[in-house]
């Protein structure tokens, strides 16, 4: 690469295992911080179970999560990349030119507020263009806006023209779970890929069963293995649930020992890591899991034989079983299954709006890769994942929002490459408004349940970095616009100014909460609309052009039935590249049921199409 730019300002600091000559033209920065209070998880899924940063005083990563989701961001090319043999390929990060700072604010038990702020505010000064954040409150204990560590921090980074972008957690698929939902920051769901895991079960009857996971077993087509239900093999005085469930201590072993357990899932409290430690344990040969939640998240278990299936797979397993005395199985070492249909799908864990603390900002924003995503690891030892004989790998695969969030950071990095005067706002405008909404087989967007995906699932759709170099038409937000809505959203002015820190800062009066539809956004959301007649809100957008000179952009609306939407005017007309124009839709509950009605505007010259999607919920 060449020289460092003059512009940056960061530094390298050392550590116990971290010298200063560490750092090169790639990595040009790497700060670490002192924790105390523990505040904010790290919303990971990661299939070693670790859900948060070992710390050291050193900036050197002791888990792999940084390494993992720095290198997805940013990582160089890699010929013959792999984990074990399996995702072989060509490993880029996705802006792999870019180069990387770090900063490390977590520990093992979380991430204090003070050091987060401490890291961003060090960002900030430092000169990076985007920052990567792959961390959030709980959602089941979000503060407000100016309580969150990231909202604050990241609200002074995009008052520097600095992107923020966040991983929006992994607790769906229930409703109101996504965080990081301040609207100057870019929120990220997580999505699948058009690759699979799969893992063969073959039942004694010949017959051949797919399942998901990543394992490195020994069995061949040459030896078969009983199998047990799990319920079966209930320890003396421990429920048959329990045992169904592979709970800690639930198995006799005199029962398991040299066999396939099968197990279920109604129980998530016991994780599936757990339950593979339990079948070891009971010297199992190895586990079958019936799981229809977590079926297409890729558990991996090294050398042990394991394999996860869907409810209607695993009712042909326990069907083989109660027809035969002695039923028998082998699972077959995992292999690659490419061009999977569909994909993308939303992934059952990524966090779901509508947002917590308003229904007026659309989150998450939009959706990227999360699930079994190979990027970069610490060559550790660990007995539970390394497959015996090998050695420790160069890479790991890891799902969850935490993957996602840095596939948008790497896109962010290669529009701003191609457009470095363009706004952080503009740059989310250009990914929100380009995003697909379609899946490999040409249809709409599902859910891990089949389900038709809706707005508060995936926000805008599956990013795609390269039609959002050319969006046509772009939303762009000022300091100022987050600040009237902050006014809106109820802070008092003496708050405000403290945030921005200005001295020269009033709310409008009579602020209103309905007036934070009314921000700029490349989004739409309605938080409450009354059906019947007067169910009527009107809410203004303007547009800047980026794209020719002398274009007319016609708009199309798609509104679900019953719920009216007008838009006027019903064309625009730019003279010039910059100029801006506004316009106006208006919704009418009065013909619509109550809940929840998702819809789209796209406005098209013909050879680009922004579309702005929109939820309005009618009460």
């Amino acid at each position: 690469m060449t020289a460092v730019p003059s512009r940056w300002k960061g530094t390298c600091v050392e550590g116990f295992d971290f010298k200063r000559s560490d750092c090169n033209r790639k990595l040009i920065g790497a700060r670490y911080y002192s924790n105390q209070l523990n505040s904010i998880h790290l919303p990971s899924t990661s299939s070693n179970g670790v859900h948060g940063l070992a710390f050291s005083g050193s900036p050197r990563d002791t888990v792999g999560h940084g390494t993992h989701t720095a290198s997805t961001a940013a990582g160089a090319t890699v010929n013959n990349a792999s984990y074990y043999g399996l995702a072989q390929g060509v490993a880029k990060g996705g802006s792999p030119l870019s180069r990387l700072a770090m900063y490390k604010a977590c520990s093992l038990g979380g991430c204090a507020s003070s050091a987060v702020l401490k890291a961003i505010d060090d960002a900030i000064s430092d000169g990076v263009d985007i920052i990567s954040i792959s961390l959030g409150m709980s959602s089941v204990f979000q503060t407000d806006f100016l309580s969150d560590p990231i909202a604050i921090g990241a609200f002074h980074a995009d008052q520097n023209g600095i992107m923020v972008v966040c991983s929006g957690g992994n607790d769906g698929p229930d409703p109101f779970t996504v965080v990081n939902t301040a609207p100057w920051i870019l929120t990220v769901g997580a999505s699948s890929i058009d690759r699979n895991f799969q893992s063969t079960i073959i039942l004694g009857n010949a017959q051949v069963l797919e399942g998901v996971a990543i394992n490195f077993s020994n069995h061949t087509r040459l030896e078969s293995y009983p199998l047990i239900f799990g319920g079966d093999a209930a320890a003396e005085f421990t429920p048959v649930t329990e045992a169904s469930n592979c709970y800690p201590g639930s198995m006799d072993t005199n029962k398991t020992a040299g066999k396939i357990i099968v197990c279920v899932d109604s129980d998530p409290s016991v994780t599936r890591r757990v339950k593979k430690l339990v079948a070891e344990d009971a010297g199992a040969k190895g586990l079958i899991l019936i799981d229809e939640t977590e079926k297409g998240i890729p558990f991996d278990s090294g050398s042990f034989a394991f394999s996860e299936i869907t409810n209607n797979v695993g009712a042909l397993v326990l069907e083989y079983m109660k027809s035969t005395k002695f039923p028998t199985a082998i699972i077959l070492s995992t292999i690659d299954v490419e061009q999977f249909t569909p994909a993308p799908i939303v992934a059952y864990f990524s966090s779901r709006g509508p947002g917590g603390l308003t229904e007026s900002i659309l989150k998450p924003d939009l959706m990227a890769p999360g699930v079994g995503i190979l990027a970069g690891a610490i060559p550790m030892e660990n007995k539970e994942t390394t497959p015996e004989g090998k050695k420790p790998s160069n890479f790991a695969i890891k799902s969850g929002t935490s993957m996602a969030c840095p596939h948008v950071a790497g896109a962010a990095a290669f529009v701003k490459s191609v457009h470095p005067r363009w706004s952080p706002s503009i740059i989310r405008s250009a990914l929100v408004t380009t995003a697909k909404s379609t899946n490999n087989l040409k249809k709409s967007l599902t859910t891990s349940s089949g389900a038709t995906a809706n707005y508060h699932d995936m926000g805008a759709g599956e990013i795609s970095p390269l039609r959002a170099l050319s969006p046509g038409l772009v939303f762009d937000s000022r300091t100022e616009d987050y600040l009237y809505f902050l006014c809106y959203y109820g802070y008092k002015n003496e708050t405000i100014k403290s945030l921005a820190g200005i001295k020269k800062f009033s709310c409008p009066p009579n602020p209103s909460a309905d007036l934070m539809s009314e921000l700029n956004y490349p989004s739409i959301s309605i938080a409450r609309l009354e059906g019947g007649y007067g169910g009527v809100r009107t809410v203004h957008r303007t547009m800047t052009n980026v794209g020719p000179s002398n274009c007319t952009y016609m708009a199309q609306v798609d509104a679900p039935k019953g719920l009216g939407v007008k838009v006027k005017p019903e064309s625009l007309f730019f003279t010039r590249r910059g100029l801006k124009v506004s316009y106006q839709v208006t919704f009418d509950g009065k013909g619509a049921g109550k809940g929840y009605k998702y819809g789209s505007l796209t406005w098209s010259d013909g050879a680009h199409s922004v579309r702005t999607i929109f939820v309005v919920n009618v009460i």
